[in-house]
């Protein structure tokens, strides 16, 4: 339920051109045509020698189309498996949190490591931040390599903020991509090497890689920790409605976009991207009486959501074919979005720039060209500061159910 990687050791194509010095312009010169690169040029030189200015010929065209086809449905299989309707299943995590008996703070040293594009390790940031926990774990931020599994370097990037999350080196372990963490533990490992991944230092050893049992330890089993040990994100009278509207987000929501993108037929893509929009507008006309999905308080529930819907209009919308609707075309989702954006500490752990570059550079097999599309104005994060006014939402309903 909650990983985000690509296959381990899956290796893409990488193509380089050579680079162009810059050039300077004059007004005379403003309608010219810059030189195209020497790759561009032979590319150029080779298609006109072999059919000139007319389209490839068709024989050209099928077999690049059949070739095609076989390497991408040859990666999907290991970067999505499927079942036999060519439906995206997910994988489960390996290492999983007992939720009514939580490992001892005081026995163990945590380091949490996330990546920047994924929404699972996004909760464990957000949770961490909402409970006043940076100083009780410790974060590395993994970075998408060329093959798409997670790597730690030095970006030379520097750092005003000590508390800024940006990609780096390894903090706890040192080492250079996160499967050697993985690998590290006692007795190793050779599975799917995902984020988040909580990890004690003391035992070296992952502790969990499931993000729903993070969350859920981060919320209860650190109070003594934390700065903020009197929120609750998971209340005992508003328990059986966050598992209810679980139960309906992730299959759907969390996971149906990501059903939509990995799909691999028609029919599969069609049922998820139906039951995807189905479940937004559900989610779009409770919100219109209720501040959040348990009502006028914030739960792990909306931070699932929230971890999906900040994705949706600069990714899912395009990138994994979810077009019925943009998020903004749904009012009260955009508005609940941008609560909780506002919520102190929320969007010091979003990085849209990154959220982009992950998924348009790294998914290969969905975005052969890597190149990003311009975020719209929806997805951008000046655009999530506008005053949401949803403060009164819930107020007004129970005023109105008061006064008949």
């Amino acid at each position: 339920m909650a990983f985000c990687s690509a296959p381990a050791q899956l290796s893409f194509p990488s193509f380089t051109t050579n680079s162009v010095a810059p050039r300077r312009f004059s007004v005379r010169m403003s309608n010219q045509s810059p030189k195209p690169t020497t790759t561009t040029s032979i590319f150029t030189s080779a298609t006109k020698l072999l059919w000139g200015p007319s389209l490839p010929p068709g024989l050209l065209i099928s077999t690049a189309r059949t070739a095609w086809s076989t390497v991408w449905q040859l990666m999907m299989t290991q970067l999505a498996p499927s079942d036999s309707s060519g439906s995206y299943t997910r994988p489960t995590s390996q290492f999983r949190l007992n939720p009514t008996q939580f490992p001892s703070a005081a026995s163990s040293e945590l380091h949490l490591y996330v990546g920047l594009p994924c929404p699972w390790a996004h909760r464990t940031l957000i949770v961490r931040a909402l409970k006043g926990l940076d100083d009780a774990v410790s974060v590395s931020v993994a970075s998408p390599g060329q093959d798409g599994s997670w790597e730690f370097k030095d970006n030379n990037i520097p750092i005003r903020d000590k508390d800024k999350l940006i990609p780096g080196l390894d903090k706890a372990n040192r080492c250079r991509t996160l499967k050697e963490v993985y690998k590290s533990r006692t007795g190793g490992y050779d599975g799917r090497c995902t984020v988040p991944m909580l990890w004690d230092s003391r035992k070296k050893d992952v502790l969990c890689n499931e993000s729903y049992d993070i969350i859920e330890f981060f919320n209860l089993g650190l109070n003594e920790l934390a700065k903020n040990p009197n929120l609750d994100l998971t209340p005992p009278e508003l328990k059986g409605k966050i598992e209810t509207w679980n139960q309906i987000v992730y299959p759907k929501v969390n996971n149906g976009v990501y059903r939509c993108g990995f799909a691999q037929s028609q029919e599969a893509y069609d049922r998820a991207v139906n039951e995807l929009f189905s479940t937004l507008g559900e989610i779009e006309n409770h919100l219109g009486s209720n501040r959040y999905l348990c009502g006028e308080r914030l739960t792990l529930a909306d931070v699932c959501l929230f971890t999906t819907l900040i994705r949706f209009d600069p990714v899912y919308n395009i990138l994994f074919k979810c077009t019925k609707k943009k998020l903004v075309e749904y009012p009260y989702l955009y508005g609940y979005l941008r609560d909780i954006y506002q919520i102190p500490g929320v969007a010091a752990t979003c990085d849209i720039p990154a959220i982009m570059d992950g998924y348009y550079k790294t998914l290969f097999p969905l975005n052969a060209s890597g190149i990003q599309p311009a975020i719209s104005l929806s997805g951008d994060q000046d655009s999530l500061l506008i005053p949401h006014h949803r403060e009164s939402v819930g107020k007004a309903v129970v005023e109105a159910q008061n006064a008949v």
